[in-house]
């Protein structure tokens, strides 16, 4: 699972001891290697029901499998007006942006434009350099599998409580941020490491990896996604919303708990702010269908040729939580009933996003919050519906 560094953005803040908890710690429901196949989805409802009695204003989910298309819309959209959430609501996909941008790069290597082994400063000369950051000596496939040493740009304590915490993003929500701005905050800072030598999520990797993603296709990274996935997949829901404010229709209420150390029981309403902020590595809008016909796309070949799909999928240890490793825009997940999972989380100011699959990508479960704390919810949520229990 993607750890992140602080409570809240960067964050589905899946922590550690929760997963464990939920994935390891459950009473297996089938020997290793195989997946005992839940009568219905009752055990996922009562595990949003539960993640609603937590405190999550709203939740919408789908599951799909051989058995058809399910679909949960529990809580509230709107705490002000009482509105439901919707089964279709559009919403900030977070981090699960990178899967998107992975999979264009795997395209344009499938193509010969690219190879993930070019080094960054082949492709974006000058950019990564100061305080011992070399774009010479880090790779296009350390970007996505995120072994590149980058200084994470989005917990740099400046940055972060002018843009994502407290007063600091009530003031500037609506400020429009370049890459460049974002890189410059990244590189202020000396690697955390070698290139290389291990994984450590960082936000700078996929905003460098959307840059690439510009400059061998010729054309803005939102075009490439379009015409290569979202298009052709049929996406209708899922957009880019360039330095827009507002999600598009239908949507929900985001909330945050932006004063978590000082007022810890304040919630405030986040739904706006401009999407500039997150651009490359975090500003996808899309919906629960949609998110999962692009997975089932994804790990069924549609996409990617078998070699690219397999470099994909080939990971490194995640040293911070060892039963997950991270691929290429993908993660993987072993569970405690004997399955393996593929993975991506996502979290914006006020929205939590969590998006899992199997391998032949025949079964898909998205779930978003409408918030973006009891991130520990998500994973009974996950264990009920591909271990059939939320015990954990």
């Amino acid at each position: 699972m993607t750890i992140r560094k602080r409570p809240r953005i960067g964050m589905v803040a899946l922590a550690a001891v929760a997963l464990t908890a939920t994935a390891l710690t459950g009473p297996a429901q089938a020997s290793r290697g195989t997946a005992p196949k839940p009568a219905d989805h009752q055990a996922t409802q009562r595990a949003i029901d539960a993640a609603i009695e937590a405190g999550v204003p709203g939740v919408t989910a789908e599951a799909r499998d051989s058995r058809g298309v399910w679909q949960s819309a529990t809580g509230v959209g709107d705490l002000e007006s009482g509105a439901p959430r919707h089964k279709n609501d559009r919403f900030r996909v977070g981090s699960i942006t990178n899967t998107f941008v992975a999979t264009v790069l795997l395209q344009m290597e499938a193509e010969k434009k690219l190879s993930l082994d070019d080094t960054v400063e082949h492709h974006l000369p000058g950019v990564v350099t100061g305080n011992g950051n070399d774009g010479r000596s880090i790779t296009v496939r350390q970007l996505l599998n995120h072994t590149s040493g980058l200084f994470d740009y989005v917990i740099e304590p400046t940055y972060y409580e002018k843009y994502i915490l407290g007063d600091g993003f009530l003031q500037h929500r609506y400020d429009t941020l370049t890459p460049e701005q974002r890189l410059k905050v990244a590189f202020s800072h000396a690697p955390q490491f070698q290139p290389g030598a291990r994984h450590s999520f960082s936000h700078t990797n996929d905003l460098l990896a959307a840059l690439i993603v510009e400059k061998v296709g010729g054309t803005s990274y939102e075009n490439e996604v379009r015409k290569r996935i979202t298009k052709p997949l049929g996406l209708k829901a899922t957009s880019s919303p360039g330095t827009s404010t507002t999600l598009p229709q239908p949507s929900s209420r985001g909330y945050s708990k932006l004063f978590f150390f000082s007022q810890p029981d304040r919630i405030d309403d986040v739904s706006e702010f401009n999407g500039s902020q997150v651009w490359g590595d975090g500003d996808i809008i899309s919906s629960a269908g949609d998110l999962n016909r692009f997975y089932r796309a994804l790990m069924r070949g549609k996409l990617l040729p078998a070699q690219q799909l397999e470099e994909m999928k080939t990971t490194v240890v995640n040293p911070d939580l060892p039963i997950t490793s991270y691929g290429l825009g993908i993660e993987r997940l072993e569970m405690s009933c004997g399955i393996s999972l593929w993975y991506h989380d996502g979290g914006t100011v006020g929205s939590l996003t969590f998006a899992a699959f199997t391998e032949d990508g025949r079964h898909q479960l998205t779930v978003n919050y409408n918030s973006d704390w009891e991130a520990s919810q998500l994973l009974p949520t996950l264990n009920a519906e591909f271990c059939g229990t939320t015990s954990g």
